[in-house]
């Protein structure tokens, strides 16, 4: 999955939008105000990356199965994985992890919200 791709999958999510609220080359994606996904610009020395919100066991399951996703980079470790861009994740996968981390954050919101995005997300 490209960099173009992940965006344009996380920006379907209803009422998803962006921000470069940590500076120029990382695209942070919210819902509601709360980060779901931050996307790091590629740089000399790495690919692009997305750090996503993952369930705890879930997260190690990931980081057993696919090399290119490791423990989140600047977040908690436990709640958050980064995952290399470089192609060796199916991109089926990728959109599910995107969806997962969205949908964390949209549980730990107020219920009307959570109703309310939910209808929109079934729409």
């Amino acid at each position: 999955m490209t960099p173009q791709e992940l965006s344009d999958f996380a920006l379907e999510l209803p009422e998803a939008f962006d921000d470069e609220a940590f500076g120029p080359g990382a695209a942070v994606f919210k819902v509601e105000g709360k980060v779901f996904a931050i996307l790091q610009d590629p740089s000399e020395e790495r690919p692009a990356q997305v750090t996503l919100k993952c369930e705890p066991d879930l997260a190690l399951h990931l980081r057993e199965q696919y090399a290119a996703v490791e423990p989140g980079y600047h977040v908690n470790k436990r709640h958050w994985n980064t995952v290399v861009l470089n192609g060796t994740v199916p991109v089926e996968e990728v959109r599910e992890m995107v969806e997962h981390s969205y949908d964390r954050v949209v549980s730990g919101l107020p219920k009307a919200t959570r109703d309310r995005l939910r209808l929109l997300r079934a729409a």
